[in-house]
């Protein structure tokens, strides 16, 4: 895995390309943990646990309806963070036509926002960004 973290004063950043499949998800987990644990003093506890179940959802979402690649990036600072999952697909719509309603899931982004994050979707040059920001 090719991962780097700049921690040289604030804010961190670590940026990450991901793995299409299940494996995605707990990699982008680990990472973000890895960041987290290494920037303490700039997020509380129970918000770091936060942002790891809002990168996860991110990750997750990205692999289950989007094309790759797939890229993780988190940017931390003492009150905020961003995070931002990257993919190959263009359509900013947000919709899943191939989800079906009685299949379970369809509740990602509701509970990224829930979790008090504001969530926005932006084109990028090869496909799209989600982006969570996330301040305390």
């Amino acid at each position: 895995m090719d991962t780097a973290i700049a921690t040289c004063g604030h804010p961190g950043t670590l940026h990450v390309p991901l793995p299409s499949g299940g494996q995605a998800a707990r990699q982008a987990r680990q990472a973000a943990a890895r960041l987290l644990a290494q920037q303490a003093d700039s997020c509380p506890r129970e918000i770091a646990k936060d942002l790891v179940l809002i990168v996860s959802e991110l990750v997750g979402n990205a692999v289950l309806h989007a094309a790759g690649p797939y890229a993780l990036t988190l940017s931390l600072e003492p009150g905020r963070a961003g995070i931002a999952v990257s993919d190959g697909t263009a359509d900013l719509s947000g919709s899943h036509r191939d989800a079906q309603r009685e299949e379970p899931g369809g509740r990602g982004l509701k509970i990224i926002q829930a979790l008090g994050a504001d969530v926005f979707v932006s084109p990028a040059s090869r496909g799209k960004q989600v982006i969570a920001v996330l301040t305390w």
